[in-house]
């Protein structure tokens, strides 16, 4: 069995650091992903037939509550995308200067 050096190990972990997300931006997209799909289900239900009309495709529910939802679950995601902890920022702080 090849041993690996102390290198090697150590150039595999500082890819590993060089992610663009880290944990946390995935749990934020998973989260993001669940409101938008959230509001999708708001959104379904049973429409109109070709010899039936049904008021409940104009519910309140439908037109402005799934739509907002929907929304905020796609601003979440920008947010998550976007989102950097503490330690980051001031990782990013000491290598400017």
């Amino acid at each position: 069995m090849p041993s690996v050096s102390r290198l090697e190990r150590s150039s595999k972990i500082k890819d590993m650091n060089n992610f663009a997300f880290t944990k946390t931006n995935y749990i934020l997209l998973a989260i993001g992903m669940a409101i938008v799909i959230v509001g999708l289900i708001l959104m379904a239900g049973e429409g109109s037939h070709e010899g039936v009309f049904n008021a409940d495709i104009f519910s309140a529910r439908r037109i402005k509550v799934a739509p907002l939802v929907s929304l905020a679950g796609f601003v979440f995601i920008m947010v998550a995308i976007m989102y950097k902890s503490k330690a980051e920022r001031k990782n990013i702080e000491n290598k400017k200067d």
